[in-house]
């Protein structure tokens, strides 16, 4: 299968496909011609590295998860590397969430201090500067 086949069937670009290619997470031969061509389970292969990708996962722990799909499946290995790429995530949406709630107590405060300005009639700031 050429290149342009297995992007369109993927749903991807030509350009991503080369860039896993780079990455070391598709593989192909080419032919004569030098035109790249993969094999049938390139599509399948590059949906997941999508849906890894997707997930949040960097290019190494990708290729990490593919050798251990290459290998038959679910290995106690994969099963804790995914676990521990899971609790990253958690730990991150942990610290986006209280990111998000310290600038919506900012965004509130603004919103009292306008209000007040508004409300004093003079335009002058709350403390007294001018």
């Amino acid at each position: 299968m050429r290149i342009g086949e297995v992007a369109a069937k993927a749903g991807v670009s030509v350009r991503a496909l080369r860039y896993y290619e780079e990455r070391d997470l598709l593989h192909c031969t080419r032919n004569l011609g030098g035109q790249r061509q993969y094999t049938a389970d390139a599509v399948e292969r590059v949906c997941l590295i999508r849906r890894l990708y997707s997930a949040g996962l960097p290019s190494r722990i990708v290729r990490e998860v593919l050798s251990f799909a290459d290998a038959g499946g679910a290995s106690p290995e994969l099963v804790g590397l995914l676990t521990a790429e899971r609790d990253r995530l958690e730990r991150q949406m942990t610290d986006l969430r209280d990111a998000r709630d310290r600038l919506h107590a900012c965004i509130t405060e603004a919103h009292r201090d306008g209000e007040a300005e508004r409300s004093s009639g003079d335009g002058s700031p709350r403390d007294g500067r001018t």
